[in-house]
């Protein structure tokens, strides 16, 4: 299937072609031999009517020296397009949310993957609350007093931006950290946005997944172990990753995610699992088919083009 694909991404000049999976992606596009077209978020455009944005064609290639080739840039009306691939990093702010309602005009007749609307709809971190005991215990709150109730009650606990990435800003607070009321002012001195809060899951130095779904069905799994004198596993902050089976309960996880994912127009998904606790459904961009694909023998970006391709 000939395809003409745009892909909303971060500038390409920036990405990491070790690792970067919207590259996996592009590369295996042009070895389907479809036309691309590459653009960054800020080059997004509503006029009169029309969705367009400012488009470089482009080619991607398995090499770090030389990763990509662009053409020169014109104004596409995306509507002309097959495809396009939602996969800028967040944070999720307002310039993500405001490209959310314009890519939505652009369905049914061109496939926006992931599903605007459900990646607007879908918090990271609050969608897995959907999910009734799977989650450890959670708390969403821009009140202090709630905040401080939580880490009274479970006395060690893990604290996040609602809308970050990437392991950012996290922060551990053991039982008596005289550094709370300090955080707490730190944290609501300009902006009244919620936080999460949960307990921490000691299984994270050694049971922290990336588990991927394509179109609900599990395609493989990433382990994640911190770097030393770090309780955060992500890759973009040293994590190592490693080869895991998934277990039963993890399984249970994702049957149940399975039809709300294919529901929501989700074809492309990362859960992240502690242990057999959610804590996050990762939809805006998710991450990490290199090294599941290194680790598994696989090769996932060709399952979601062929997911995509059914869809058409």
């Amino acid at each position: 299937m000939k395809l003409r694909v745009a892909i909303q991404m971060d500038a390409i000049e920036t990405i990491n072609p070790l690792s970067d999976s919207t590259l996996l992606l592009g590369i295996e596009a042009v070895r389907r031999g479809y036309e691309i077209f590459y653009y960054t978020p800020d080059k997004l455009t509503y006029s009169d009517g029309e969705i367009r944005a400012r488009v470089h064609p482009a080619k991607f290639f398995d090499d770090p020296k030389h990763y990509y080739e662009l053409g020169e840039s014109f104004s596409l009306d995306l509507r002309t397009m097959d495809v396009v691939l939602l996969r800028q990093d967040p944070p999720f702010n307002m310039e993500y949310v405001t490209t959310t309602y314009l890519l939505e005009q652009l369905q049914p007749k061109t496939l926006v993957v992931n599903d605007p609307v459900s990646v607007r709809n879908n918090p990271e971190k609050i969608f897995p609350t959907l999910l009734k005991g799977f989650m450890p215990p959670t708390l969403i709150s821009a009140d202090e007093k709630e905040i401080a109730d939580f880490y009274a009650r479970h006395k060690d606990i893990i604290l996040k931006p609602l809308h970050g990435y990437g392991g950012r800003s996290v922060l551990h607070l053991k039982a008596g950290d005289d550094n709370f009321k300090a955080l707490m002012e730190m944290q609501f001195a300009n902006s009244k946005e919620p936080i999460m809060a949960q307990i921490f899951l000691p299984e994270v130095k050694d049971k922290d997944m990336r588990i991927i779904l394509i179109d609900g069905e599990i395609g493989g799994a990433v382990g994640r172990i911190p770097e030393t004198g770090n309780i955060r596993a992500n890759m973009r902050v040293g994590g190592k990753g490693v080869k895991v089976e998934i277990s039963k309960k993890q399984l249970q996880i994702c049957e149940a995610l399975r039809q709300p994912l294919k529901d929501r127009g989700i074809i492309f998904a990362g859960l992240d699992v502690i242990g057999d606790w959610l804590t996050e459904i990762n939809i805006t961009s998710p991450t990490t088919l290199r090294i599941a694909n290194q680790l598994n023998g696989s090769k996932l970006e060709s399952n979601i083009w062929d997911a995509i391709e059914s869809k058409l």
